[in-house]
């Protein structure tokens, strides 16, 4: 059925008959056979779809406003487990408060507090709704995950053709700048080019569900919360650091695939015929260079999302609706409330175990020789 609803959405995409001059017929094969045979493939496919569809639709499906405060309701538990807590609490006997020498007579009594379907996964310590904040903090990390792999293949599949196409000193320079970036740990390059950027390319994104008012008018309908948040923060300096900090992967890749490319014989007829060099590289060399790339920019996302969490979580995103930035809020209550950081862990390790599975069935299917790269 999965096979079926991708051939659907190629015919009617947009960009479909583009895709389908780049992409021969035979690759699409590929990706059938490889589909029908691979289960785990399926449940990527089925886990990053419905991760995409909830951070597209959260406005209309969160429920409660992310940033919304109850301090009477913090900490409280998810569905399925009861919270204990000891409290101090006066001795009665008849009705009447005890006293012993002038002062009250108190014992240790546990509290249970049980959960609740208005927070079927808790809240945090401040009162707001665990699922609601997962479901935006989804919009950050995939936002972040899809835009920086887009602009690091853009500027790494540039940079690595121009290297494998033209070799001798031109090849030597980009690729020498590419080792050096290479020598840094990802987090530690990051954290450096995070401090000389600042928060300065930080945007703002209005959200279409709530400007055009169908989320009020829905969730006025379905008896749930109104007044959500009218733009999604987008840390953009963590887009472009993600970016700079993953591009060689890509870089790697495509010099590899032009330095084979570049002495096939309709390369070389193509440049007897007097095609220029743009030409040679946009028309025949990226697009027989394409499917590793594909393949390796579908692994790069969950890599980035894995990248953007740790920055969030050590302070340096200016987004505070993220997985990262959740799970730092949590560290102060690991004995008395695991919840809290667990369950933006356990989104992450869903979407990125998901997206690694895409990425997986993609390799094979397309490309079985390719080592995996990238990663942080």
């Amino acid at each position: 059925m999965i096979s079926e609803l991708l051939t659907w959405l190629a015919d009617r995409l947009p960009f479909g008959n583009a895709a389908r001059g780049v992409v021969a017929p035979r690759t699409i094969r590929s990706l059938k056979r490889g589909l029908n045979r691979n289960v785990l493939a399926k449940v990527g496919i089925v886990v990053v779809v419905v991760v995409l569809l909830v951070a597209v639709l959260a406005p209309l499906v969160a429920p409660d406003k992310p940033g919304t405060q109850n301090l009477e309701e913090a900490r409280q538990p998810p569905l399925g487990f009861t919270k204990a807590t000891t409290e101090e609490v006066p001795v009665q006997e008849n009705g009447s408060v005890v006293f012993e020498d002038g002062e009250i007579v108190t014992e240790n009594r546990t509290v249970y507090q049980n959960a609740t379907m208005a927070h079927p996964l808790g809240t945090d310590g401040n009162g707001r709704d665990i699922l609601s904040r997962l479901i935006y903090g989804a919009r950050v990390s995939l936002l972040v995950g899809f835009l920086g792999t887009g602009l690091a293949m853009l500027v790494g599949v540039g940079v690595g053709l121009v290297a494998g196409y033209y070799r001798g000193t031109v090849d030597d320079v980009l690729m020498r700048s590419a080792d050096v970036m290479l020598a840094f740990p990802s987090i530690v390059l990051a954290i450096a080019l995070i401090g000389v950027l600042g928060d300065s390319l930080e945007q703002s994104i209005p959200d279409p569900f709530v400007q055009s008012g169908l989320s009020e008018a829905f969730r006025s309908a379905v008896g749930l919360p109104t007044g959500m948040p009218e733009s999604t923060v987008l840390p953009g300096t963590i887009v472009v650091v993600v970016a700079l900090v993953n591009w060689v992967w890509f870089a790697r890749v495509a010099r590899g695939e032009a330095l084979s490319l570049r002495e096939q014989s309709y390369v070389k007829a193509a440049r007897a015929l007097g095609a220029s060099d743009g030409t040679i590289l946009l028309r025949h060399v990226l697009p027989n260079a394409i499917t590793p790339i594909l393949v390796l920019g579908t692994i790069q996302i969950a890599a980035i999302i894995l990248l953007e969490s740790a920055l969030s979580f050590l302070g340096f995103s200016s987004a505070n609706v993220s997985w990262g930035f959740d799970i730092a809020l949590g560290r102060q209550y690991q004995s008395t409330a695991w919840w809290i950081a667990a369950m933006p862990g356990l989104a992450i390790v869903i979407t990125v175990v998901g997206l690694n599975l895409v990425g997986d069935w993609l390799r094979d299917a397309l490309d079985p020789g390719i080592e995996g790269e990238g990663g942080v």
